[in-house]
């Protein structure tokens, strides 16, 4: 293959810079010949060039999904991107384990739940379950964590009252749903809700996760971290752990061993 410009990246089809790419929308009208041609149309007043609708099926008595390769001119500078990154040792569970005995002095509080209306546990289970998921154990088989997950739909009042209750040192928030934004206003209500509250750990780590989280997001909002599609256990529990000690000025002396950060 030639030598990729990183200066001009494309998208890659057959062959390298072909600028070929797929796409796929619905329509809210029924399958014919007329909305397959609307289907090519809209996608080259998109700026695509050599549309062609590779596949097409009804969806119910009024909608119409859609498969659409077509060309882009497009090209992009990767020497330019950049994106916020948690910076933190990722530790495996028996790594974490010993580095912990060694050095907290008691146990940390974590307090996690999906809030809102949204009734996934799916996310939230797997960061907490003690079996945890992919081989990864969850935070509840940590010694050295003392893990509650409060599960799905819970008020946010609800989850920072269970933090004050039991002086947690970290929040976890799960999002699934997000249609609408409604996980955006969900994440705000509560931050709004932890800055009134009284009694909640001057160092409270609030971290929030989901498929459509990064840390770029969980940021902007007002939250220390977030944690996309791909996360373990491991990765949650190697960031509280290095949070809670740089925040109480308790890291430990010497570098500590482990992976490097993910984004």
């Amino acid at each position: 293959m030639e030598k990729v410009d990183l200066s001009n990246i494309r998208p890659y089809g057959d062959r390298l810079n072909d600028g070929m790419v797929e796409l796929s929308f619905t329509f809210p009208i029924p399958p014919s010949a007329e909305a397959k041609e609307a289907a090519r149309k809209y996608v080259e007043q998109l700026g695509f060039k050599e549309a062609n609708v590779v596949w097409m099926e009804g969806m119910g008595e009024a909608f119409t999904f859609f498969v659409v390769y077509a060309k882009s001119e497009k090209a992009i500078d990767m020497r330019t991107v950049r994106v916020p990154k948690i910076k933190y040792p990722i530790m495996d569970y028996k790594t974490l384990t010993a580095f912990m005995e060694r050095v907290l002095t008691r146990p940390l509080v974590v307090v996690g739940a999906c809030t809102g209306s949204d009734a996934h546990t799916v996310g939230i289970d797997a960061i907490f379950n003690m079996k945890g998921y992919n081989m990864d154990y969850g935070l509840e088989r940590y010694p050295l964590f003392k893990a509650i997950n409060l599960r799905a739909q819970v008020d946010n009042r609800d989850l920072v009252k269970k933090a004050v209750e039991l002086g947690a040192d970290a929040i976890l928030v799960s999002q699934i749903v997000t249609q609408r934004n409604v996980h955006v206003e969900n994440l705000k209500e509560l931050k709004r809700i932890i800055e009134r509250t009284k009694g909640l750990k001057p160092h409270l780590i609030k971290i929030v996760g989901g498929p459509r989280i990064d840390h770029a997001f969980a940021r902007k909002i007002g939250f220390d971290a977030g944690f996309g599609p791909g996360t373990l256990p491991s990765h949650v529990a190697s960031y509280i752990v290095h949070e809670y000690l740089r925040r109480v000025k308790r890291a430990p002396k010497g570098r500590a061993t482990g992976g490097l950060c993910r984004g």
